[in-house]
């Protein structure tokens, strides 16, 4: 029977990657200039230091670029409040791995209403979709796509 996989993954390469593209930009760029800026990756989590509340938000743009030109979506960096500590502003950038249940119970809700032939289960951070035709399970994506949620998915796995 066919069937795929939703999941919401980050490359953490490709983060990895656009965080050293930002850091090398931020060195080159005048506004830049003797302040003590910096991103840094820490396991999960994106660091951003300066010493303005403007110039945090001037590090999460310039980062939400290079992610995008890196072909991460900037819907997987959840961001905390920027918090001052000293004579620096901090905002701690969180990568979301996964579907939590709330997500995958809003997908299973998707695909149930839309009146196909096929089946969801969460299965842990992803969601199985299954059905007995191929086209069935791409008008399945199509419905989800549609409904557009807040966080980015992939679909993996497609077995005939």
């Amino acid at each position: 029977m066919p069937s795929f996989d939703i999941v919401s993954e980050v490359d953490l390469q490709e983060v990895r990657n656009a965080v050293d593209q930002a850091t090398r930009e931020i060195r080159s760029r005048f506004d830049f200039r003797n302040v003590d800026a910096s991103v840094e990756l820490e396991d999960e989590t994106v660091l951003l230091i300066a010493p303005e509340e403007f110039q945090v938000k001037q590090l999460r743009d310039i980062l939400r670029d290079k992610l995008t030109s890196r072909g991460v979506d900037s819907r997987s960096l959840q961001a905390s409040d920027i918090e001052g500590v000293g004579k620096v502003k901090r905002q701690r950038l969180t990568l979301a791995q996964g579907i939590d249940k709330d997500h995958a119970r809003q997908l299973t809700k998707v695909i149930k209403d839309s009146k196909l032939k096929v089946q969801s289960q969460v299965n842990g951070d992803k969601v199985r979709v299954t059905g007995k035709k191929r086209d069935d399970l791409q008008a399945a994506m199509a419905a989800i796509k549609e409904a557009s949620p807040d966080l980015p998915l992939q679909y993996d796995n497609f077995r005939d």
